[in-house]
């Protein structure tokens, strides 16, 4: 029987808190950065798994004498158990914090399909994928305090002569644009090759520039919505512009590290395990084709779209700081949840800078940013009052239903008491 545990403790007390490239239209090959920095992407699949998997739990009190703590929500774990039962995923995770700081975990399934009896980690390490976009935004905004980036300049300021292509001028591109997905840059995901064949392969920026480029720009700027990855990985490359730096390495400092965010972290050159704990992630290269444990992979493909790993809680944590307004200046914070309309998101979600606004069954919404990687997908989300859930899962989702089920474990986390 899988084992399933749930753990109420209060969280710990916040903290205090390039080189220059040629004008003109160069190709993006001829802007390759030296091979020792940090240079990185984002990924969307779609694979699929069903286990079958019991549950038990175990739950701690309070530290705390004045805030008791009461059974596991049984909602929540009941979510969790029909993930696994009647959906793709071999396992699932979620961790809740409530509006006083308490924390709960939970699992469900079986952390390794091969060992059918083996417990999924409370709060294992998952790769967080595009959830990574709201960390690389914030750093972005908070540039933007520091008067070192212009929302509205376009980012030809930042990148001379890099973003060219059929319909694509970095003049006429704005670094909110970016941010917002309203920029209409081609995603480079949609010309990756099978799991297979790039899994194990290290690549750069501009490598997926190039995959990008050589399509048809979507819309024109400031005229539509369309997710792109390739937004993101021009976010990355100007922060490096600016900072001098990598976005790995200023995720680190600016975030990781002041939120005391442990089990948070970005993946050095070449690293292709997860380094804590963790459920094993399953993708394939075809619907109804062969399973492969993806838990081992190049996250490069991810980079400054897609790349952290982190365990759950660590993103509620994160969630919650960012929403109590400690990550960024009013003005800064204001203008990231500034939201538009989508095209191909959840029915009602809207889309702010690097953020989503996400309605709630209960009422009121929740802000976060999901993200899917082979292997593994999470969505997140903070409400208003600081109640935060994150759910994981071991596979990306097959069908839209299983998608959804997802979506509504999350609602669930964040709806129930």
């Amino acid at each position: 029987m899988d084992g399933i545990e749930a753990r109420w403790t209060p969280e710990e007390a916040d903290p205090c808190q390039q080189e220059q490239r040629p004008a003109g239209s160069v190709p993006v090959s001829q802007h390759r950065a030296s091979k020792s920095g940090l240079r990185r992407r984002s990924v969307i699949a779609v694979s699929a798994f069903a286990v079958l998997g019991g549950a038990v739990a175990v739950w701690l009190p309070s530290a705390s004498a004045d805030q008791p703590a009461d059974r596991p929500n049984g909602k929540v774990q009941r979510s969790l158990d029909d993930l696994t039962r009647d959906n793709d995923f071999p396992a699932a995770l979620a961790s809740v914090r409530d509006e006083k700081g308490h924390i709960r975990n939970y699992t469900a399934g079986v952390a390794n399909r091969e060992k059918k009896r083996s417990r999924v980690p409370v709060d294992g390490q998952v790769r967080i994928a595009s959830t990574t976009k709201l960390y690389t935004a914030t750093v972005i905004l908070q540039l933007v305090g520091e008067g070192r980036i212009d929302l509205d300049a376009p980012i030809e300021t930042y990148l001379p002569g890099l973003v060219r292509g059929d319909g694509i001028d970095g003049r006429n591109i704005t670094v909110r644009q970016l941010l917002q997905h309203t920029s209409g840059l081609p995603n480079y995901t949609e010309a990756m090759p099978k799991f297979s064949k790039w899994r194990h392969t290290f690549v750069d920026d501009y490598d997926l520039l190039d995959m990008a480029f050589k399509e048809k720009a979507s819309f024109a700027p400031g005229r539509g919505w369309e997710y792109s990855n390739t937004n993101y990985t021009l976010a990355g490359l100007i922060v490096q512009k600016v900072t001098g730096r990598p976005i790995g390495e200023e995720i680190t400092d600016r975030i990781i590290e002041p939120l005391q965010l442990r089990h948070t972290y970005w993946p050095g050159e070449g690293e292709q395990t997860i380094r804590e704990r963790h459920p094993h992630g399953y993708a394939f290269d075809e619907p109804g084709g062969p399973l492969m444990d993806a838990t081992e992979l190049d996250p490069s493909w991810g980079g400054a779209a897609g790349q952290l790993v982190a365990r759950p809680s660590d993103v509620n944590r994160f969630l919650t700081v960012l929403m109590d307004g400690k990550l960024l200046k009013p003005a800064q914070f204001k203008e990231m949840r500034t939201t538009v309309q989508t095209k191909g998101l959840h029915d009602g979600w809207r889309y702010g800078l690097g953020i989503v606004e996400m309605p709630l069954s209960c009422g009121g919404v929740a802000w976060g940013h999901g993200g899917d990687f082979d292997g593994y997908e999470n969505r997140n989300g903070v409400t208003d009052q600081g109640r935060a859930a994150t759910v994981a899962v071991t596979a990306l989702p097959s069908t839209l239903e299983s998608a959804e089920s997802v979506n509504e474990a999350l609602d669930t986390a964040l709806c129930t008491r």
